[in-house]
């Protein structure tokens, strides 16, 4: 039998990818594990292994158009095998439902509501966007479609859905079906149409989102639905920090490289905050959580996201066990994962996870702001610039450069007091930078 390569899914919120190039030709004998082709995610460029050795066959998967996660994109057949035309994929309803699935937020179980509910069955609520599978499932249930709230793709209703409109009574069975009720219903954002009444037509142009801007929308709003955000702001003296870093920068040795010979580091503020703010995490180690409706995760180490704007948005790269690395090997490995993302080259782990997360305007020249949690973080750090202020030292009157920075909290998991005690510690460690190196 012919073994199948599909198109996997290789980040939390994909639901389709791109096949940039084929790097295997139709009839190339390949070997397990040798790269097959190259996918693009809303985030990132990844090479895809074959899953087995043999003859690559029926080459389907095209190259620049979405195919949903899951959808075989060729075969692979033995040595001497009979090669037939391609063989039968995944059934259509499996990809449609688990396309829906990976982008679809993950459903909250009291959150279906009562609609009317027409005499009408599931199978001819045909006017209702619905998943194949779905609407089986509805139809076996004897559920009427039109009375449940899908939480799929424009509102696609999908299996959640439904399993949760049966657990829940959210729909009842068609033949039960009581007179038609009045049920509140949430605020909804204008339509496109609405928006675009307000504007004179031909002032204006529209540009389509793409795949990644689609997915940091649904995430903000999910993230700031969802979490009760808190804020805690507080000014840092920086001059001491700023001193080290010049005398650390100074000191760096010189190694020989491809290109020549080039410091062994190079230290950015930014670089002293990520140590900063992992050490604080070490100090305060209550704050170092995330959350989960059964229990609240206590991590054991600081792994801290570091905002990277991009073409088109933006991405968190994670630098791992912060707490334990060097302020020089922060820096290199910032700067790795950096220029990476820039390029869409990083791979799925560099940038999903992490306990929590800087995002550093400052070299904006922005004093201060406060940033939106990415789940499943409980706690991020925004950073603005350093600038020389008038501060009052010992009764008098003294310039210091000053940073401010602000400390949002998901407030189920950091309370204010804790939110505090842990942003007191990073502004100890930032004012003592010593402290950084031992």
């Amino acid at each position: 039998m012919p073994v199948e390569v599909i198109l996997p899914k290789v980040d939390m919120d994909m639901a389709t990818g791109r096949i940039s190039a084929w790097l295997a030709e139709e009839g190339a004998t390949v070997k397990k594990g040798d790269v097959l082709f190259e996918i693009e995610t809303d985030k990132a460029a990844m090479e895809i292994d074959a899953p087995a050795s043999g003859i690559l066959r029926n080459v389907t998967g095209k190259e620049g158009v979405d195919i949903p996660v899951g959808q075989a994109v060729a075969w692979i057949y033995e040595e001497g095998e009979a090669v037939a035309d391609a063989p039968a994929s995944a059934p259509a309803e499996a990809v449609a439902e688990a396309s829906a699935k990976a982008e679809a937020p993950a459903p909250v179980e009291t959150a279906a509501p009562v609609a009317a509910a027409p005499a009408a069955t599931a199978e001819a609520s045909s006017g209702v966007r619905a998943s194949p599978l779905a609407r089986r499932l509805a139809k076996e249930a004897g559920l009427d479609l039109s009375a449940i709230a899908g939480s799929g793709p424009k509102g696609r209703i999908v299996k959640a859905d439904v399993e949760a409109a049966g657990r829940n009574g959210g729909a009842q069975a068609v033949a039960d079906a009581p007179a038609a009720t009045t049920v509140p219903v949430a605020p909804q954002a204008m339509s496109d149409d609405a928006v675009l009444k307000l504007f004179e037509e031909g002032s204006y142009e529209l540009i389509p989102h793409d795949g990644m801007r689609k997915t940091i929308a649904r995430r903000l709003v999910e993230a700031k639905s969802t979490i009760p955000h808190f804020y805690l702001t507080l000014d840092c003296e920086i001059d001491a920090l700023l001193a080290l870093r010049k005398q650390l920068n100074d000191a760096a040795p010189m190694v020989k490289t491809r290109e020549g010979e080039k410091q062994a580091y190079k230290l950015s503020v930014n670089d002293m905050v990520i140590k900063a703010h992992a050490r604080a995490l070490a100090m305060v180690p209550d704050a170092n959580v995330s959350w989960t409706e059964n229990a609240m995760v206590k991590h054991r180490h600081a792994d801290v996201g570091v905002a990277v704007s991009i073409p088109g948005g933006l991405i968190t790269p994670i630098i791992r066990r912060a707490d334990e690395k060097t302020l020089s090997a922060i820096s290199n490995e910032m700067k790795d994962l950096a220029a990476r993302a820039r390029s869409r080259k990083l791979k799925a782990e560099e940038y999903q996870g992490g306990n929590t997360a800087v995002s550093n305007l400052g070299m904006f020249g922005i004093k201060d702001f406060a940033a939106v949690i990415n789940p499943p973080h409980a706690t991020i750090l925004a950073v603005g610039a350093g600038e020389s202020r008038a501060v009052v030292k010992d009764g008098a009157v003294k310039v210091a450069t000053v940073m401010s920075v602000t400390l949002s909290t998901d407030h189920r998991a950091v309370d204010g007091a804790l939110g505090a005690e842990l942003l007191a510690a990073f502004k100890q460690v930032i004012e003592h930078p010593m402290a950084m190196l031992v």
